[in-house]
């Protein structure tokens, strides 16, 4: 396995992880279990566990920018933004990805994270509003949907619609 594949392999590793315990609860020696290497290697490949944190930021948010330019792509003019709402549905199913964002947004605390998450956070805004050539209130009302529905998707709201009237209304 190439260098290039076992960096790949850890920083998914490390996405499941501190998306499951967050940045300060997760060790490099869980995730190297997870990713079936040594905990030397995983210093060795990234340093420290915040770069490694930092690096699967930056994948999460290389995965949802390659997502929506693929669906607005695929798309006529008219119909891009909401072709990117659509495509971003399925990234709700994985919920090792959908945690760890959540995690991201968490770990802002730390101001080196925090530039990144805002930096990258911002990129994406720029790129929805280019890709799909929406105005600015537009833009906004895609984001906050998305977040709605990211923070729907992580506490399981079609679980909890059986049993609670707010779950039913927001699924309506």
């Amino acid at each position: 396995m190439h260098l290039a594949d076992r960096r790949r392999l850890l920083v998914e590793a490390a996405i499941a992880e501190f998306g499951l315990h967050g940045l300060a609860g997760t060790t490099t020696d869980a995730i190297a279990r997870r990713a079936g290497i040594s905990q030397p290697y995983v210093v060795r490949l990234f340093g420290t566990k915040k770069a490694l944190f930092i690096a699967a930021i930056e994948r999460c948010f290389d995965r949802v920018a390659s997502t929506f330019r693929e669906a607005a792509e695929s798309a006529e003019p008219s119909r891009r933004l909401q072709a990117m709402g659509e495509a971003y549905k399925h990234e709700l199913f994985d919920r090792e990805r959908l945690l760890f964002q959540l995690q991201g947004y968490a770990a802002a605390g730390d101001p080196e994270i925090r530039e990144l998450v805002g930096r990258r956070y911002g990129e994406l805004w720029k790129e929805v509003a280019d890709l799909s050539g929406a105005g600015p209130q537009a833009v906004k009302a895609f984001f906050a949907v998305g977040m709605l529905l990211t923070v729907a998707a992580a506490i399981g709201v079609p679980e909890l619609a059986e049993d609670n009237a707010w779950a039913r209304d927001l699924l309506a």
